[in-house]
């Protein structure tokens, strides 16, 4: 790295507090950046800024504290549209985080498309959060939930992918990259085909925009769900990008204020996208703390962001590697900066323990994909997810860690 890299690395590290605070009496290395990042003074103070001089329901006031927050919130979903280039915002909803917005798709979509007989793609590399919604909707409306595999190096087959798709197929579900193996799917190819056979795809982008650019119109997705903690937001907010051609076509997910039209004992009707899917009272401020998270990953740059997690994921990679007796799962040819791994005769509950001790926060156990450990053979593993503010040094602590671990077990 050069000394023009280590000190931005240093500057940026200094904008994230918790960095800082130590664990057992040792630094911390946060490396579960997968499960959650953490947050710059600028989204914590967007948020505490909210409360502090903003506090008001959207949409709904016509007094100035009302006014001042719907526009606010409304410019962060402009901007948030234009982070990912959708066609427009209204084709931006807000959303709890990317789980929700699984759920709304799979509900709202299944209720108004799917049929008996149907069938549904997702694939062994995917996330709890995208196989159980589409699997309940697929038993409610006695659909077939079909699973495209993978390959012994965790990356999807398109050859099967492919032979899956069928007259059938009414929707196909797949992750941007895999919060296990860090596989990076190739999502416009996917797309493509499933375009080829008039089947919509919905992109569940937790783990996408937190690693680089995503273009939804390039990439021609029909649906992209995306959750703001895993980008350096706060916790309970995300959101969905969905073409507003089926937006348009689908039944609302959730039912209350602000989503309706006009409401009479008789009847009621909804209104317009995206605030058709919006029902209630809306998590205001951690959407202040989402524009601000924008804002900083754009600050800091998406050249800045990718050079310094590759390096780090090469860097890591070679490390784990050249000790004896660990193995890493996944060797995807396209990775995000998250590595699997397990060490022979440990099991990996009891090395995360032991390197937690030592000031290194690491991932243990399924990751939430079950059906994937299935698919390895193992019940689960360790994980170091890392994030452009982790640095060489602290993947250094981890090896030293994991020598450790070794020497303990031996």
């Amino acid at each position: 790295m050069t000394d023009l890299s280590t000190i931005k690395i240093q500057s940026v590290r200094d904008d994230f507090p918790i960095l800082s605070r130590s664990i057992y009496g040792k630094p911390l290395v946060y490396f579960d950046n997968a499960a959650t990042t953490q947050k710059p003074v600028s989204v914590i103070e967007a948020i505490s800024n909210y409360y502090r001089n903003d506090n008001a329901n959207v949409h709904r006031g016509v007094h100035y504290l009302s006014q001042h927050a719907t526009g606010a919130f409304e410019d962060v979903r402009k901007q948030l549209a234009t982070f990912v280039n959708a066609g427009s915002p209204s084709e931006i909803i807000f959303t709890r985080g990317a789980t929700e917005a699984i759920n709304l798709v799979a509900s709202s979509f299944c209720e108004t498309f799917l049929k008996p007989g149907d069938e549904i793609i997702v694939s062994a590399l995917d996330h709890h959060s995208n196989i159980v919604p589409w699997q309940v909707a697929c038993a409610r409306k006695s659909a077939q939930l079909k699973v495209s595999p993978v390959t012994p190096e965790g990356e999807l087959n398109l050859e099967e992918f492919a032979a899956l798709l069928s007259e059938r197929t009414r929707i196909v579900a797949i992750s941007h990259i895999s919060n296990t193996l860090g596989t990076i799917n190739p999502i416009a190819d996917i797309v493509k085909m499933s375009h080829s056979q008039g089947v919509p795809v919905f992109v569940d982008g937790a783990q996408g925009l937190s690693h680089g650019p995503v273009d939804v119109q390039q990439l021609d997705c029909d649906f992209y769900a995306f959750s703001a903690h895993k980008m350096y937001g706060p916790m309970g907010i995300g959101g969905l990008y969905g073409k507003s051609s089926w937006l348009n076509k689908m039944q609302p997910y959730q039912l209350g204020g602000e989503m309706i039209d006009k409401v009479t004992f008789e009847k009621t009707t909804y209104n317009e996208i995206p605030y058709k899917y919006e029902a209630g009272t809306p998590n205001v401020a951690d959407v202040m703390g989402l524009g601000a998270a924008i804002s900083y990953l754009q600050e800091i740059g998406w050249d800045f962001i990718k050079a310094q997690e590759t390096d780090l994921l090469n860097y890591a990679t070679a490390s784990l590697q050249g000790i004896e007796g660990v193995k890493i799962i996944g060797t995807s040819a396209n990775k995000a900066a998250i590595i699997s791994f397990l060490i022979e005769g440990i099991h990996f509950f009891d090395a995360g323990t032991i390197l937690d001790h030592m000031g290194i926060a690491v991932r243990t156990g399924n990751h939430c994909t079950q059906p994937l450990m299935d698919f390895l053979g193992i019940n689960g593993t360790l994980r170091a997810s890392m994030a452009f503010y982790n640095t060489r040094q602290e993947v250094d602590r981890l090896v030293a860690g994991i020598h450790q671990v070794k020497t303990l077990f031996a």
